[in-house]
């Protein structure tokens, strides 16, 4: 029986939105950085510590952090809007992959009508 891979989980939900595109952090190799027509919607930690920090509605995130001790903050981001899904912990598969969509969503709704062509353009 094979153990699932919660890194190669969160990086597969990640990458498989559309236009999604991650680098890596020069200083940081282990550190993966996504983008939706340059803006960052994770943060997807391979070192160390095994983690993915997603944009979050602030009362969703709330609750998440109550009920599951995985989820906290561990970034200069703003702790209302961002969480930190610890990929070791008690957080199911499931729940991470509705909230990278959930991340995607949110900073897309924030995006211009010209850069939501350009991307639907990108998915044809």
């Amino acid at each position: 029986m094979t153990v699932p891979d919660p890194i190669a989980a969160a990086r597969s939900a990640i990458e498989a939105q559309p236009g999604a595109a991650g680098a890596p952090l020069p200083a940081f190799p282990s550190v993966t950085i996504y983008k939706v027509m340059g803006k960052m919607f994770a943060i997807l930690e391979d070192g160390r510590t095994k983690c993915v920090i997603l944009k979050c509605d602030p009362h969703l995130a709330e609750t998440l952090r109550e009920q599951y001790p995985g989820v906290g903050h561990r970034s200069h981001l703003d702790r209302r809007h961002w969480i930190c899904v610890s990929l070791d912990a008690d957080v199911p598969e499931a729940v991470i992959e509705r909230l990278a969509d959930q991340s995607y969503d949110l900073v897309c709704a924030g995006l211009t009508r010209k850069q939501i062509a350009a991307l639907r353009g990108a998915d044809l």
